[in-house]
């Protein structure tokens, strides 16, 4: 008896995130901000803070790996922010009616 193994389904992929920054604050010193990047931008900067500009859930970084590979891209750490997200294909071929929500475990 053969042995059937159910395709994979395509992994999401982000290329646009949030990544943490600071400025000087009017009070002094400085504060942090989020602001949204091209992920291949942020790993040339050397930013090592990302979240998801959507839900701002936590993220998995996923870095080209040979020349003409596919580029830069990241996607949800937690396959629950993924579902609620409407910024992935999860969300988008949900036929359930489900409405966006932000990640239970934020980046702050």
């Amino acid at each position: 008896m053969a042995t059937v193994k159910a395709a994979k389904a395509p992994g999401e992929k982000i290329f646009e995130c949030e990544v943490k920054r600071r400025r000087v604050s009017a009070r002094g010193g400085y504060e942090p901000f989020w602001k949204v990047k091209n992920v291949a931008e942020a790993l040339v900067d050397g930013d090592t803070e990302f979240r998801c500009k959507d839900c701002h859930g936590s993220l998995k970084m996923h870095k080209q790996r040979i020349a003409g590979g596919p580029g830069a891209y990241v996607e949800h750490a937690s396959k629950h922010d993924a579902e609620y997200c409407p910024g992935t294909m999860h969300f988008q071929a949900a036929t359930d009616g489900r409405e966006m929500r932000f990640s239970g475990t934020p980046v702050r």
